[in-house]
């Protein structure tokens, strides 16, 4: 165990270590190592990618699945069955990084003129089925023993109450309904997983080709920078949290 006095266990949660009081004369948390293994699904992908280098460098164990190196396909639960499938014990991080804002040359939409039926099933399709799929597929590799989170990535967009600007519809509704999916699975995990946790999380505007051509005035961060907040959100988060969607911060967001 690593004494955790004068708060350095923000250290420990990216570790997502365990920490217990310490009554010692040194007063401070005494923290048990938790994390051993991670499955990053879309690690070739900027947040993902990152997010992955950066468990790796503590010492975590991560299997990491892509389209681009592994020909997995999310909107293909036959493809997410046979790649999940061949997996083998527990994760104590499942992360889901897959996603895209353009596809197929459809672009975030304005009005609601310049809506196509086609751009609206392409962004279902990866956005809510993939990460739904995935979440069908990986429950049986979390562990009912320990803590374990679940992070899927959605974005600000996806929140009803906070828009205020209207347009992107593809996106948003993609992105409001894979919360959906998020919320109402995060209940039904908690009856036979009492320490699972599930959440929904905003990385903020990550500087990567996804983002590059619609940041404007938004600042961005690079996605080593990103991938540091959302471990130190998810190492912060407790049971009675799960449900939850939450910024890069660790503030709620809301629905």
């Amino acid at each position: 165990m690593a004494n955790c006095h004068h708060g350095s266990c923000y250290t420990a949660a990216l570790m997502n270590e365990k920490c217990f009081v310490d009554l010692t004369e040194w007063g401070g948390l005494l923290c048990d190592t938790a994390m051993e293994r991670a499955l990053i699904i879309g690690d070739s992908g900027g947040i993902g990618n990152a997010v992955k280098a950066a468990l790796e460098a503590r010492g975590v164990a991560v299997v990491g699945l892509s389209r681009s190196q592994d020909g997995l396909d999310v909107t293909s639960e036959a493809s997410v069955a046979a790649a999940l499938g061949a997996l083998h014990g527990s994760f104590d991080l499942i992360f889901v990084a897959t996603g895209a804002l353009e596809i197929d040359g459809h672009v975030p939409e304005k009005s609601i003129k310049a809506l196509a039926p086609e751009a609206l099933l392409a962004q279902f399709k990866l956005n809510t089925l993939g990460p739904a799929m995935v979440l069908k597929h990986a429950l049986r590799l979390v562990p009912k023993d320990r803590r374990a989170v679940i992070a899927v990535l959605s974005a600000r967009v996806g929140s009803i109450g906070d828009n205020g600007l209207g347009g992107w519809y593809s996106y948003r509704t993609a992105k409001a309904a894979v919360n959906q999916i998020v919320h109402s699975t995060a209940i039904e995990i908690g009856r036979s997983h009492k320490e699972a946790i599930l959440v929904a999380l905003h990385p903020g505007t990550v500087a990567t080709r996804f983002t590059e051509k619609y940041a404007g005035r938004h600042k961005t961060v690079p996605a080593a920078e990103a991938a540091e907040n959302l471990l130190t959100v998810i190492g912060d988060l407790r049971v009675e949290q799960t449900g939850g969607f939450f910024d890069w911060a660790g503030k709620e967001v809301p629905w």
